[in-house]
């Protein structure tokens, strides 16, 4: 049957049944836009997984995924963030656990000589014995080069602003991402997790197990710098915290616990 429109068009009448079956198609999908809905809110009892489900697939989860870690450690050449610049930097994603699940780009970064060779003699001195220096100017890599592959390494790895930088002292390093990598940054939850700090309280607060924190080996290059700071805070975990080999529970900003 057809059924004429003010304008003269012919359209199709459903019958009763056909109404019917429009109706319920319509409410499965209302239904399943909502279940989407849920899967993308963080924390959604949609994404906790089952009792005994294996912790490989929970930390395939957006809440898992969340509950990474971004490390990351800067060589520069100097601390004034308004004069000097980045020369190197490295990146690795550990899971709330400090296992390393990627490690990214090590990246020495060019910087015009005049720069190199205003140095502290602190910096020359460290960074001429390691190579840096001598990369530095045989590297064609520039900072804007240098911050795309940071980025997309992160978003491959982390959901967006959800993830904290880490690292040893790594307020100083933040202090020039902020300044030269923000799109970077951007990417990132706006707290930090700093190693420096649970090693200055354990130092206060547990001389003994202090005393056996792993020596470093202060190479001053970005990627053993941060698999040394994670090794640092695997031990503070490990003695300190009294951390068992359970997995970590998750507890969001003013919520409750979850797998």
């Amino acid at each position: 049957m057809a059924n004429k429109t003010g304008n003269g068009l012919s359209m199709p009448v459903c019958s009763r049944s056909s109404a019917w079956v429009l109706a319920t198609f319509s409410k499965s999908l209302f239904a399943l836009s909502l279940g989407k809905a849920a899967l993308s809110r963080p924390g959604s009892p949609l994404l906790a997984p089952a009792a005994g489900q294996a912790s490989t697939r929970g930390s395939m989860t957006a809440t898992g995924m969340s509950q990474r870690m971004v490390w990351v450690d800067l060589e520069m050449t100097g601390l004034d963030v308004e004069k000097d610049q980045i020369i190197e930097m490295a990146c690795l994603i550990t899971d709330c656990n400090l296992n390393i699940l990627a490690e990214g780009p090590n990246v020495i970064i060019k910087q015009p000589d005049e720069l190199l060779e205003g140095m502290s003699e602190w910096c020359k001195e460290h960074h001429g014995k390691s190579g840096l220096t001598q990369a530095v100017r045989d590297s064609k890599i520039t900072l804007e080069q240098a911050e795309y592959e940071f980025l997309s390494f992160v978003r491959q790895h982390t959901p967006p602003g959800q993830c904290p930088l880490a690292g040893n002292s790594v307020h100083a390093d933040k202090r020039f991402l902020d300044k030269y990598m923000p799109q970077f940054m951007y990417h990132l939850h706006y707290r930090i997790i700093d190693v420096s700090t649970i090693k200055e309280l354990s130092r206060r607060w547990f001389p003994e197990e202090y005393k056996m924190v792993p020596h470093k080996k202060a190479t001053h290059r970005a990627l053993e710098d941060i698999r040394e700071s994670i090794k640092e805070l695997q031990y503070y975990r490990a003695n300190i915290f009294k951390a068992s080999e359970k997995n970590c529970t998750i507890v969001e900003n003013g919520g409750s616990s979850m797998s």
